[in-house]
């Protein structure tokens, strides 16, 4: 029985997915800031080598290539693919977007394709399984909105440039994002507070208040380096309106919360009504939820009025991975590509 691993290289994490007889049979998650080091990469790959054993096949995608450790995309593909390249042998390949797979050598002629594709290795996978569906993905950082229409991916942006003057990627995402770029201001005591541009809190902070965030969707460290409790989350929340936790009146601060979760999933609604605008999906497409945001996108699905279909219902997986599938979805769509390729 051939084994596939699917990887999803990003800036912040990596995730894999292990693919065997068409089934996900495990899926892992490691933090990597490359902006401070390609050694995390290094690490991460040796952690997750070491428990996914020996494999036949490995299916790429990546959005790494943005770390401003490079000094252009081209140049952050092509060092990542080297590096893969090298620790993952012959048999590794590049998911190229719409071009489909690609080698090692390809990817001179293909990085424009490569580049910060991952969202179209789950709505490729999303294409073969659904004729019609709005795939929604919000990971930690970004969010992706893409069409589904007649079994194919619809897309009116590929470049992350095109896609952001599309609606279709829309910088917000479940934990990593810094409040300060999901409001300019917020409602308080009766009043309109403008929030601090500090690097103070974020998202994490606001849905663990809320006492939604499964903290294993929060990986990397806090805005101040003080612990993950809703204590700690609730004096940096604080800060962001010029207060300090201990005199913000009862309750202040878990609507301040409320308020910036408000905020966000309004940013993503506007963008998929925007996408939607394009006509080209009916009114019983259904939305498909995936990343980390599953929670917030559900809520998003009902207010655009359209049924909700899990990314972990599209994937032959057992129950206790569902949550871990719909984490890694461009990831375990590699692995199943890739081991159909």
């Amino acid at each position: 029985m051939t084994k596939t691993l699917g990887w999803d290289v990003g800036g912040a994490h990596l995730k894999a997915a292990l693919c065997e007889g068409g089934e996900i049979v495990k899926v892992w998650q490691e933090p990597t800031p490359i902006w401070r080091g390609l050694d995390h990469l290094s690490s991460a790959l040796d952690s997750i080598l070491a428990k996914s054993g020996p494999v036949e096949r490995h299916a790429v995608t990546m959005t790494g290539e943005l770390a401003d450790i490079f000094p252009h995309r081209q140049a952050g593909v092509e060092a990542l693919a080297g590096i893969l390249s090298a620790r993952l042998g012959e048999t590794l390949r590049f998911h190229a977007g719409d071009r489909g797979f690609v080698d090692a050598g390809g990817v001179p002629e293909h990085w424009s394709r490569i580049a910060s594709a991952n969202w179209h290795a789950t709505a490729s996978l999303v294409a073969a399984r659904m004729e019609e569906a709005l795939l929604i993905d919000m990971g930690s950082t970004t969010t992706d909105i893409v069409p589904v229409r007649d079994g194919a991916v619809t897309f009116a942006g590929f470049t992350d440039a095109e896609r952001l003057g599309a609606g279709e990627l829309v910088y917000q995402g479940y934990t990593r994002t810094a409040l300060m770029a999901v409001a300019s201001h917020v409602p308080n005591e009766g009043r309109v507070t403008p929030i601090m541009a500090e690097f103070f809190a974020t998202m994490a902070d606001v849905q663990r208040i809320l006492g939604v965030l499964d903290e294993a969707d929060d990986q990397h460290p806090t805005a101040d380096g003080q612990p993950k409790t809703a204590e700690a989350s609730r004096a940096r929340l604080a800060r962001m309106i010029g207060r300090d936790a201990f005199d913000a009146p009862p309750g202040t601060l878990e609507r301040t919360a409320e308020a910036f979760a408000e905020a966000q999933i309004r940013r993503v609604h506007d963008a998929a009504l925007l996408v939607a605008s394009r006509g080209m999906l009916g009114g019983n497409a259904p939305v498909v939820v995936a990343g980390a945001g599953r929670p917030v996108l559900r809520r998003l699905a009902a207010r655009l009025d359209r049924g909700v279909v899990d990314f972990a219902d599209i994937i032959e997986c057992r129950s206790a991975l569902r949550d871990d599938v719909g984490r890694a979805a461009p990831a375990v769509a590699l692995a199943i590509l890739g081991a159909e390729a």
